[in-house]
């Protein structure tokens, strides 16, 4: 692992201390799993917003449609 030093409010840092103490974990684990936590939400969320948003194009060739859209701009 890769040491990383971090400043927090004291405000996070006691409810840091409160967390680990709480959970029965060291506060560096605590960090990981909001980490792990924060990154797995991000990932779900496009993922999410992709399945959401799939076959709303139903207008033929969504590829000819952007290229044709992009060469007015050239």
């Amino acid at each position: 692992m890769t040491r990383t030093v971090i400043s927090l409010d004291p405000k996070e840092k006691k409810w840091l201390d409160e967390e680990a103490k709480r959970s029965g974990k060291p506060m560096t684990e605590v960090v990981r799993i909001a980490i792990r936590y924060m990154r797995e939400e991000k990932e779900k969320s496009f993922d999410e917003l992709l399945h959401q948003t799939s076959g709303t194009w139903r207008e033929g060739d969504g590829l000819a449609y952007q290229r044709r859209v992009r060469s007015e701009w050239e």
